[in-house]
């Protein structure tokens, strides 16, 4: 097994007014499960293609273990990657995909049974070794993928979107079976997605780039609770922050949130760092988790000292079944809260509710406004 540095990575591409991938630092410890997320032309893919070695590097360097590979073919990377299409050949068997490799290795026809079989035998599919990969569904595709990869027992598995063209269902089951697998294997995986649940629940750290910038890497609870900007916060969680444009005002020896329609009390602790914080107080945004919402009838939380009470009104109502999510509006910010199933709203219903502030967080104006204190 090894791990992975980028050191100062950049990509160009011709005509390109800026770099697809910009100062890419990352330092990928042995056996662990990193996952670079981010919208679409967020420069994730680039990134593991230039580890893979199926893009060029415009400068930089990358190293899998302590060799720097920027010049190696991906033949010789000691590496395997699982494709989003899952990249089979059509006319072969199962059995033939997961053993071609090692075939134009030349090893031994013992060896690669034994491969094969063990692979096989650990994702579920030695029924399925003779069919053809049209006579399989789409979850059994990827598997076959992601064996054909096992067996060439690789130094780092990369992922690139692999379970995008699964259905729901299929894909809350792949990423169990590939986190499990992680956990057996022991290897270095690094997982491409635009899809923050995959991050989230399979990652033991997330890269969360934009714009071809990493903005942040951590570990899930801390970019959840500890957000820098305004852009991770908002992209991790689901649903996302709610978000709030206003100003601090000081009253009576406390600070407040006021939006407009709505004006919040700040917790002492939290007004404190503000205080020594350099901002502008006249242009603020406040951002709030939808669980940090709740219906004042159905209190969920003993934090009551933190809790300001405020109203708002009810524009969509979605169960979920165990949860309910109210879209509502303060008359100038629409927000979401994701409240008990049991509570009761009606469209155009004005809602009582309480409002957790020690949670609130607060960035400077703009997209990637930093974090404050």
């Amino acid at each position: 097994m090894a791990s992975v540095t980028l050191k100062n990575v950049f990509k160009y591409y011709p005509g390109a007014q800026r770099p697809s991938v910009d100062n890419v630092n990352l330092d990928i410890q042995d056996k662990e499960f990193l996952v670079l997320v981010g919208p679409s032309g967020c420069g994730k893919s680039t990134t593991l293609r230039m580890v893979a070695g199926l893009e060029d590097i415009s400068k930089g360097t990358i190293s899998i273990g302590d060799k720097v590979v920027n010049d190696l073919p991906p033949k010789s990377r000691d590496i395997a990657m699982v494709f989003q299409n899952y990249a089979l050949y059509p006319h072969m068997t199962v059995y033939n995909n997961m053993a071609f490799g090692l075939r134009m290795q030349k090893m031994k026809s013992d060896e690669i049974h034994k491969r094969v079989m063990d692979a096989a035998q650990l994702l579920g599919i030695t029924d399925y070794l003779d069919r053809k990969p049209k006579a399989l569904s789409g979850g059994q595709r990827q598997r076959v993928a992601v064996g054909r990869a096992i067996v060439r027992k690789p130094k780092v598995f990369l992922f690139d979107e692999p379970l995008s063209n699964l259905d729901a269902k299929l894909r809350v089951q792949m990423r169990n079976e590939i986190s499990k697998l992680h956990a057996r294997l022991q290897t270095t995986m690094i997982y491409v997605t635009h899809d923050q649940v995959e991050a989230m629940t399979m990652g033991d750290r997330i890269v969360v780039m934009k714009d071809g910038i990493i903005q942040q890497v951590d570990d899930p609870i801390t970019l959840y609770d500890n957000p820098v900007n305004k852009f991770v916060a908002g992209f991790i969680g689901s649903p996302p922050m709610n978000f709030m444009e206003g100003r601090i005002v000081e009253e009576g020896g406390g600070l407040y949130f006021d939006e407009g329609k709505v004006r919040l009390k700040i917790p002492a602790e939290k007004a404190e760092k503000l205080n020594a914080a350099s901002y502008d107080k006249e242009k603020v945004t406040c951002g709030i988790r939808p669980e940090d919402f709740y219906d004042a009838s159905h209190i969920r939380t003993d934090d009551r000292e933190s809790l300001e009470p405020m109203t708002a009104t009810v524009e969509i109502v979605e169960p979920m079944g165990a949860e309910t999510y109210m879209y509502l509006t303060t008359g100038k910010s629409p927000f979401v809260s994701r409240v008990d199933a049991h509570v009761k709203a009606e469209i155009d219903e004005q809602k009582q509710l309480l409002v957790n502030m020690r949670k609130a967080l607060f960035f400077k104006p703009g997209e990637m406004g930093e974090r404050i204190a």
